[in-house]
């Protein structure tokens, strides 16, 4: 058919096409003006030829200029047409001054007003048959596949540009939801606008396979209610991102996402303080350590909204230092914010380095984010673990003494009260070190402010339960949990973030702050609770026929079943509602620093035994694992025990 075959062509010749037409539109509305102003039929004479000709001349670099033929027809809304209008009205003050300037016989001035006017009704007139048949094509076709079936959970202007998007993308909208009584049971581009209480009945009448939340600028808990009225219904919720990145105006299919981490938290985000971000940041040199793992390159991010003068990237992965800083310098470039930006690649246990480091940038600020944060790794690779998290944080904060940084803020983990686990264990160490280093010899405060800032597991870092649990939804389960009954405190990465860098500017020397995260979250509930907002159903003993198992794999080595913020009582209060500051036991450096000596030689012989000795010592509540297998430190043993067995055997 010629319509299929129109459809066909390249972008260029359709292009091509469209301007044909509206050469032809230019001249019949040229006709049609004289024809109404002489009141007869029209044939042109002499100089009335001039005025085809400028018709056409005229509006085609207009409409070229304006972007006319940069859009396409289906996809045209308010937006296009009110280009259109500019484009006439520009094209027709040219024809009326060319007008007035030839004052051509026979051709009445008049002509000038009378033909854009014509003009611009013949042009939309086309550009609106054009959408809605190609629309009404595309329906006809949608009819015919067996697209998912969506309602959009918003009639606001996201979600009717939302609608203008799927409307020729993957899904067939069925319907808008609405809790505004005056759209409710209303037509939207022949969509009808339902009320919530009416989804349930609509979901079963019409198989709905999708709810998209078109609520950009709803409130966390708008939205967490919203999600929790839908959850029981066999549905995937998706989203789309926030009023930023639609400030644009363009919404399209790639737009729509999976829920945020924020919705899967069920809580509202703890907000930061301008005034005291402003303060501890603006104009100064700031350090991050890990500057490109989860939690390091967020404060980077929020650093660099900041206006700090220059930000240190300090970060051993060659790749993760790549993208943070080329990320960061792309939105430098953008903001032109004036931060200069310095990567440096470097493990924080080099002395040598640390102190090349702080001589040569004198960093105002370090945040220090290195560490090695996964248990089950740091407890097979117990000497590097340790070293990293516990000698790495007293280097880089004696260089930082040594070299006048006014504030380090150490980010340590609810996994160092009472832990189980040796990454748990040298946290709280690294804790204990800087609580040591706030006060001098003589008990007075030191020249550098040390704070350390305790929270839980922050949702979407590497290595964490929702992207694992997303990924094993992609690939259809099972999704694995260790234990059924393990809970977790869970933040979401900026909110982590914009934590550190608060307490930063609260610390006075040597406090430990933890936020009020409300109730730990079980990660069964978790798991059940993404199926389900997949629009799947969990497989288990009642429902056999559902579609993702959930499997208990076991507690891994060093696992506890629930964490711990504190580990005294009574935390005070901060000027951040939010915010705690917990009362902690200390030990005076002397002391610690004899602890530390043996703990390094202890690592250095890889005696993990010993190291569990002297960590014991150290921190308060800590039971270890009865076997940590470390399989370095076994192949020494057993490499030693054969030495041993040959020594001691008779000679042939």
């Amino acid at each position: 058919m010629l319509t299929d075959r129109l459809i066909a062509l390249p972008r260029r010749a359709k292009q091509f096409v469209v301007m044909l037409l509206d050469a032809g539109l230019a001249l019949f509305a040229t006709w049609l003006a004289y024809s109404l102003r002489l009141d007869m039929l029209h044939w042109p004479l002499e100089q009335q030829w001039w005025v085809y000709g400028l018709a056409v001349v005229l509006s085609l670099p207009v409409f070229v200029r304006f972007g006319l033929y940069r859009a396409i027809f289906r996809y045209t809304g308010i937006a296009a047409m009110a280009a259109t209008t500019k484009a006439v009205a520009v094209y027709g003050a040219m024809l009326f001054a060319v007008l007035v300037v030839m004052h051509w016989p026979m051709v009445p001035r008049s002509l000038g007003v009378l033909q854009p006017l014509i003009f611009l009704l013949l042009v939309a007139a086309s550009r609106a048959l054009a959408r809605f048949w190609l629309l009404d094509r595309a329906a006809r076709s949608a009819r015919k596949a067996d697209r998912p079936r969506l309602l959009i959970y918003g009639a606001g202007t996201a979600g009717v540009q939302t609608a203008n998007a799927v409307g020729r993308g993957q899904f067939q909208l069925m319907g808008f939801v609405d809790d505004d009584k005056a759209k409710i049971g209303r037509s939207i581009n022949g969509v009808t606008v339902l009320s919530p209480l009416q989804v349930p009945q609509v979901v079963e009448r019409l198989g709905i396979t999708d709810i998209l939340l078109a609520l950009p600028s709803a409130s966390r808990q708008r939205r967490n209610d919203i999600i929790a009225s839908l959850r029981a219904l066999p549905v995937h919720i998706r989203t789309l991102p926030g009023m930023g990145d639609l400030a644009s105006g363009r919404v399209t299919v790639q737009d729509i996402q999976e829920l945020d981490i924020e919705d899967l938290l069920g809580r509202d985000a703890v907000p930061p303080d301008p005034a005291l971000l402003a303060q501890q940041l603006g104009g100064r040199t700031v350090l991050v350590t890990g500057a490109g793992g989860s939690i390091g390159s967020e404060l980077c991010r929020q650093i660099l909204q900041q206006g700090a003068a220059r930000l240190l990237l300090l970060d051993h992965s060659e790749y993760n230092l790549y993208a943070i800083h080329q990320e960061l310098d792309s939105l430098e470039k953008t903001q032109q914010r004036g931060v200069q930006l310095v990567p440096l690649l470097g493990n924080v246990t080099q002395a040598a380095r640390m102190r090349d480091v702080f001589h040569a940038f004198r960093p105002d600020v370090v945040y220090h984010a290195a560490a090695y944060k996964h248990v089950p790794l740091v407890e097979q690779n117990v000497a590097e673990g340790l070293a990293n998290n516990v000698f790495g944080t007293l280097v880089t904060a004696q260089a930082a003494m040594a070299h006048g940084t006014q504030r380090f803020v150490l980010i340590s983990t609810d996994k160092a009260v009472r832990p189980t686990n040796l990454m748990g264990a040298s946290k709280r160490v690294a804790e204990l070190v800087l609580q040591a280093l706030a006060e001098d010899a003589d008990g007075a405060v030191a020249a550098t402010t040390f704070g350390m800032v305790r929270f839980g597991n922050v949702l979407g870092s590497s290595g964490s339960v929702v992207p694992l649990f997303r990924r094993q939804l992609a690939s259809g389960g099972p999704l694995t949990v260790t234990h059924a009954e393990v809970t977790r405190y869970f933040m979401t990465i900026p909110e982590a973030a914009q934590l550190v860098l608060q307490a930063g500017a609260m610390a006075r020397g040597g406090e430990v702050f933890v936020l009020d995260m409300g109730e730990p979250v079980r990660i069964l509930d978790l798991a059940r609770r993404m199926v389900r907002l997949s629009g799947l159903a969990v497989r288990d003993e009642d429902h056999p026929q559902g579609d993702i198992e959930i499997a208990i794999t076991g507690l891994r080595p060093g696992e506890k079943l629930y964490e711990e913020l504190l580990i005294g009582d009574d935390p005070q209060p901060t000027t951040h509602p939010r915010i705690m500051m917990a009362r902690e036991g200390r030990l005076a450096w002397p002391a610690l620093s004899e602890a530390l000596q043996r703990l390094r030689a202890a690592l250095d012989r890889n005696d993990i035994d010993d190291t569990k000795a002297i960590l014991r010592e150290l921190v308060s509540g800590f039971q270890p694992e009865a076997a940590t297998v470390d399989p370095l430190a076994a192949a020494a043993r057993d490499q030693a025990l054969r030495q041993n067995a040959a020594f001691r055997s008779p000679l042939p």
